[in-house]
């Protein structure tokens, strides 16, 4: 079974989370909305990508902190994180957060209508605020994939509305199993925080419990680019190593109720509903 995609331009009054979309969202703990961005659109987007992906590897490279955990390399560059691939010594760099502030095009994105609207639904709020952001780049051939994980016990430390922080992932690329798509595992979020992996390094907490939950309830969200995936903070999800030849980039993005700074950096970003949606 894959993620069932709603389509349609989600422009205007269609922006607003739909009677079914809500039934998924309570239900399942996510939901797909399909052509969502224009094919130039995301051409832009993934040029705006790499650019994103060179600039972080340059200040990683001229003014980062390295460190490593549990064998992985990361660099820390002011409230940036690079996180690199799984190779020993690889200078392939396979996430990068924050990440809007890079590039002018992503400073806009977070602020878009079509995301905005059905975030503001989905915290139930008038104005939503951005939490985080993510990009992921999975790059063919050597991406490597996530372990089963919850965003909000990597979270927990830093925020008391945990159930509020839903989460969008754009496709910037398509994405199948083949190229190692998300896995999302349906009903997972209904029980909240699960227990973490114990005793399996520094960040084993951090990646959910295989006991805690039914791997057989997995389902595959495979994606054209432009699509949107929304899925709650609580929602089991992970990913395959990308074997491809063609890569799966990706970049997540996660609100909140307005009020609270950002994760990571300093001060604040709101946006209000669009008065035409």
């Amino acid at each position: 079974m894959r993620v069932a995609a709603a389509t349609g331009s989600h422009t205007g009054t269609s922006a607003r989370v739909l009677d079914a979309e809500r039934r998924a969202w309570r239900e399942d703990g996510f939901f797909v909305r399909s052509g969502v961005f224009s094919v130039p659109e995301l051409e832009a987007l993934r040029i705006a990508a790499e650019r994103v992906g060179a600039e972080a590897a340059r200040l990683a490279t001229r003014a980062g902190r390295a460190y490593q955990i549990d064998g992985n390399r990361y660099a820390d560059v002011g409230a940036v994180t690079v996180q690199y691939e799984h190779e020993p010594g690889s200078s392939t760099l396979r996430v990068v957060e924050p990440f809007h502030h890079l590039d002018p095009l992503f400073e806009r994105l977070v602020g878009d209508p079509r995301i905005v609207t059905p975030m503001c639904d989905l915290v139930g709020v008038e104005r939503v605020a951005l939490w985080t952001d993510k990009l992921n780049l999975k790059r063919a051939e050597r991406g490597s994939g996530f372990q089963w994980h919850q965003d909000s016990p990597y979270w927990a430390h830093a925020c008391e509305h945990l159930g509020r922080l839903p989460n969008v992932m754009l496709a910037l690329d398509d994405a199948d199993e083949e190229n190692g798509c998300l896995r999302v595992v349906r009903g997972s979020h209904r029980r909240g925080v699960l227990s973490g992996r114990e005793g399996e390094g520094v960040l084993g907490p951090l990646f959910t419990d295989p006991r805690a939950f039914d791997a057989a309830d997995a389902v595959p969200a495979v994606l054209r680019a432009g699509s949107l995936l929304f899925f709650s903070p609580h929602s089991v999800h992970g990913s395959e190593p990308n074997h491809s030849e063609r890569a799966r980039r990706a970049c997540v993005l996660t609100y909140q109720p307005p009020g609270f700074d950002m994760f990571k950096q300093v001060g604040r970003r709101e946006w209000a509903r669009p008065s035409t949606a």
